[in-house]
């Protein structure tokens, strides 16, 4: 396999589709949409060169905010019973 532009789409038969984020004759490094950065030796990979782009990645969700807590502590009343 030859050295493969930054920003190719290519498809891999384990991890499927994925980005090329950096590339050189020794190593490539592919971006797969479900298993993340993989690296590779570039001349033992075995990957397709596609027009297909794989889908976006899922934002992380939000961290819901908690409600502020009043930091006054509310008064109360003690209540003396008589002898």
């Amino acid at each position: 396999m030859q050295v493969l532009a930054e920003g190719q789409f290519v498809k891999h038969v384990q991890y499927g589709l994925g980005v090329v984020t950096e590339s050189g004759a020794e190593r490539t490094s592919i971006d797969f949409h479900l298993h993340g950065i993989k690296k590779f030796v570039t001349g033992l990979m075995t990957v397709e060169l596609t027009d297909e782009a794989p889908p976006p990645k899922a934002r992380p969700a939000r961290r819901k905010k908690l409600a502020k807590l009043s930091t006054q502590i509310p008064p109360f009343t003690i209540a003396v019973i008589g002898k």
